[in-house]
């Protein structure tokens, strides 16, 4: 439980209130959005086939990059099961065969359907930022709320993708529309 209470710190703090704009210590909204995907990888199991592979955990962003840096600087030096994490930017649905987590950038909307349908048979954890993200077929899509940055979990989507979402980062999710996570 120690374990587990550790392991969640980071992912609720990174849904606290961010600094005020100009603060010293001020996270970027996606410096937090960043924090969110690398432990997002510490509470989704993948299917054995996927799991079982060597090598890097791969986190890949498909369209224009709203990270900067942010993304490598959160991983950097970092391991989830032992395995080190590799960042890729993709143009093409294709690449995302490879990748375990896709991060599905605003100018991407128009493709949305297409890039979720194609990754849904590789176990691609997808992740957006938009409106409607979720019910378009997408996995986790950050919310602003406030300043403070939250996220909704499609878990339909989760398991048709096969994969495993733990109930401690769905507890963490917030509702969609419809009033489900």
């Amino acid at each position: 439980m120690r374990l587990l209470s550790r392991q969640l710190l980071p992912l609720v703090l990174a849904c606290v209130q961010l600094a005020p704009a100009g603060a010293a210590e001020a996270l970027s909204e996606y410096q937090v959005k960043a924090a969110f995907l690398y432990n997002f990888v510490k509470f989704v199991e993948w299917p054995a086939t996927v799991a079982e592979q060597r090598g890097s955990i791969v986190m890949c962003v498909i369209g224009k990059d709203p990270f900067g840096d942010a993304l490598t600087n959160v991983v950097e030096g970092k391991k989830v099961n032992g395995r080190g994490i590799e960042i890729r930017k993709i143009t093409e649905v294709a690449a995302a065969a490879s990748c375990h987590v896709l991060f599905i950038s605003g100018s991407e909307n128009a493709r949305l359907p297409e890039i979720t349908k194609a990754v849904r048979v590789w176990s691609v954890l997808t992740v957006g930022e938009y409106p409607k993200f979720t019910q378009q077929g997408g996995i986790v899509n950050f919310l602003m709320d406030g300043h403070r940055v939250r996220f909704q979990i499609n878990a339909r989507a989760a398991v048709d993708a096969g994969l495993k979402i733990s109930s401690k980062l769905m507890e963490l999710s917030v509702p969609d529309s419809k009033g489900k996570s």
